[in-house]
């Protein structure tokens, strides 16, 4: 592999780390080393670390806040773009944040300004980058409600994407199948109650620090949740299930992944230092001395258990890096 470390030196200055932990920029405070780490602070820098990756045969990989990312443990031997752009602002009715913006901080921004339609987004572990890239959500919000475009890197020109162009569907997008990287996004809100908005943040924090384990290091879910084909295959399922489906996912043909691992029976199952989360199935968390090798492991369980006994295909959101 050829060594680009003059030219990444002149890029970035004291910004280029040499074999860096990875463990030090995921959220399951797991991974090797990273051959080359930077962090990038404007658009050119990260327009010119992808060219010149690209141009030296140098694998790269583009990391906005590690909260849904697996490294290896032997490492990563190629270039970690990491997003440090982190600038957002509110201008009328419309939100703009660059990548590397912490989707929850820009949620909070929106609500003090009396902003509604991204509170959801409180709760939301990850950056605007990833969040629109994976087309993120949770407690009934998707990034794609409110995103008017994405300003991305595709093909080592700028461009600005439509909404109705980034191809949004559950958890997927048109970036997500592409080398392009999201730049920055602008959304459009509505005007609310700014008491109102900021007490339905509170609560959605509330609930989630009930409900999920943020005490350990974790990628937040694991899984996407299961979407049934059509009603005959839902059936098939719920045939298989001890306990009768809730009403909200029989409606939408959609079955919680943490529901799933609960029935399952697989909460607080352990390898090694990793366990499936007794307080959401959903959740792999490090106990401490955990290795990617353990959590692939039950990861791997996890989806052969909800495929020979339900005939449920579980499908990662985590994202790995290294073989």
């Amino acid at each position: 592999m050829t060594d680009i470390t003059p030219q990444l030196t002149a890029l970035f200055g004291e910004r280029l780390k040499e074999n860096e932990p990875m463990s030090k920029h995921t959220n399951f405070r797991i991974g090797g080393p990273a051959r080359w780490f930077v962090d990038a602070k404007t658009e050119d820098e990260i327009r010119q670390a992808v060219e010149l990756a690209t141009n030296s045969g140098v694998p790269y990989f583009v990391l906005g806040g590690g909260s849904n990312t697996l490294c290896n443990d032997a490492g990563y031997e190629g270039l970690v773009i990491q997003i440090g752009m982190r600038a957002h602002r509110i201008e009328g009715n419309k939100a703009y944040a660059e990548a590397g913006v912490i989707s929850a901080a820009l949620a909070r921004a929106a609500a003090e300004a009396g902003l509604a339609g991204f509170e959801w987004a409180i709760s939301l572990p990850g950056t605007i980058g990833g969040a629109v890239r994976g087309n993120a959500g949770c407690y009934g919000g998707e990034i794609k409600d409110t995103l008017v475009s994405a300003r991305v890197l595709h093909d080592g020109k700028i461009v600005e994407i439509s909404n109705a162009n980034l191809k949004f569907g559950y958890r997927e997008s048109a970036i997500k199948h592409s080398n392009d990287i999201v730049l920055s996004a602008t959304f459009e809100l509505k005007p609310g109650d700014r008491d109102a908005l900021l007490a339905k943040e509170k609560d959605l924090l509330e609930r989630r620090k009930k409900s999920q384990p943020l005490y350990a290091g974790s990628a937040g879910c694991v899984f996407k949740n299961f979407e049934a084909a059509d009603d005959a295959q839902l059936q098939r399922i719920a045939a298989k299930i001890d306990v009768t489906l809730p009403p909200e996912m029989i409606a939408s043909r959609r079955l919680g992944a943490g529901w799933v691992i609960d029935q399952l029976d697989l909460k607080g199952k352990r390898i090694g230092g990793a366990m499936i989360s007794p307080e959401h199935g959903n959740f792999i968390i490090n106990t401490g001395n955990a290795t990617a090798s353990d959590i692939v492991q039950l990861i791997a369980m996890a989806k052969m258990y909800a495929r020979d006994r339900f005939g449920i295909q579980l499908e990662e959101e985590v994202q790995y890096l290294g073989s």
